[in-house]
């Protein structure tokens, strides 16, 4: 089968695992060119990954024909123009975290995607943990039963000097804080299994442990629409970092993921574990702090999207309902 061809948009923080899965995937995928603005990003970006042609011309890759997908890896003030420049050019997109930095311009992302029919495919990968799939089939087997409740909790930590990088952590780039950059993963993840919250109640605050604009501290509770009920926890302010955690509770069962590894137990007796610890989890300090297994198997899956037709195992469509029910919590706070 012919490689697909794709470039990269943004040599930022997030672009050294996107290149180590490109690389590790070549016999499927070829990133003909890696583009940033900055001279001192491409030369660093150059000496890491010499098999990636770097580039400084933009206009140049949404031109070439040939290119059929890029990634887009810039901070999330730019999506919306780079997306809507990239549908145009009848390319397929798949996107860092989050959509936007509004609800306003992340539903227009999504609107760009379908109205020119292209695959808008979403960088969340915590969905290809081998515990979140295992837990995606215990849900959708129906072996916890009704679920009764489903929460989870995000305690990272980030020192102080994360957010004194320009434009980090502010409405005006970031479009938030401590749910749109860290803990839209989990919420993903949460309403992957559990549905839609409704009802939604919460306390948003900036700690002291912190200067900047936005939240980095949250407690919400909330119910589903089957009539579960659920919390959510979200804070960059637990030192040093702790592993994320998902819980359901159903009427056969109950499981529970922290960080990679899920163990569940059901009324019948049975129990499922899956563990994979030696991965990493960006929890602390270091946001990069984990293996790049997830990023390469969610590249695969929009590989196999653009070329075999297969479903995106997460699409804008699922990024705007974790976007969705941020807003609800905002809101609620407010």
């Amino acid at each position: 089968m012919t490689k697909l061809k794709v470039a990269m948009i943004g040599l930022g923080m997030a672009a050294g695992h996107h290149a180590r899965s490109l690389l590790d995937l070549s016999d499927r995928v070829e990133c003909v060119a890696a583009f940033s603005q900055t001279a001192a990003r491409r030369e660093a970006f150059a000496a890491q990954f010499p098999a990636i042609p770097t580039s400084g011309d933009l206009d140049a890759i949404f031109a070439d024909k040939s290119i059929e997908a890029v990634l887009i890896l810039t901070p999330p003030s730019s999506h919306l123009e780079l997306v809507q420049r990239a549908a145009a050019a009848g390319k397929h997109i798949l996107l860092e975290k989050p959509l936007d930095i509004s609800w306003e311009r992340s539903e227009a992302i999504a609107t760009a995607a379908k109205d020119a029919g292209v695959l808008l495919g979403m960088v969340l990968q915590n969905r290809f943990r081998a515990a979140a799939l295992k837990l995606d089939e215990i849900v959708k087997s129906g072996r916890l039963g009704e679920l009764v409740e489903a929460s989870a909790a995000i305690r990272n930590w980030r020192p102080q000097s994360y957010y004194d990088v320009e434009g980090r952590g502010t409405m005006a780039r970031d479009g938030g804080g401590v749910l749109l950059t860290q803990g839209i993963h989990t919420i993903d993840l949460l309403l992957s299994y559990a549905g839609t919250p409704k009802d939604v109640s919460s306390f948003v605050r900036t700690s002291p442990i912190h200067r900047m604009e936005t939240e980095d501290l949250v407690a919400a509770c909330f119910s589903f629409e089957n009539g579960a009920i659920g919390t959510l926890n979200a804070t960059t302010s637990a030192y040093p970092g702790l592993p994320e955690r998902v819980e359901l509770l159903g009427t056969k069962g109950s499981a529970v993921i922290i960080g990679d590894r899920l163990d569940a137990a059901f009324m019948d007796g049975t129990t499922e574990t899956v563990s994979n610890e030696n991965t990493g989890s960006g929890a602390g300090a270091d946001p990069m702090a984990f293996g790049h297994s997830n990023h390469r198997a969610l590249i695969a899956n929009f590989i196999d999207a653009v070329q075999n037709k297969a479903p995106l195992r997460v699409d804008g469509d699922d990024a705007l309902k974790a976007h969705r029910f941020i807003g609800e919590i905002l809101k609620a706070s407010r």
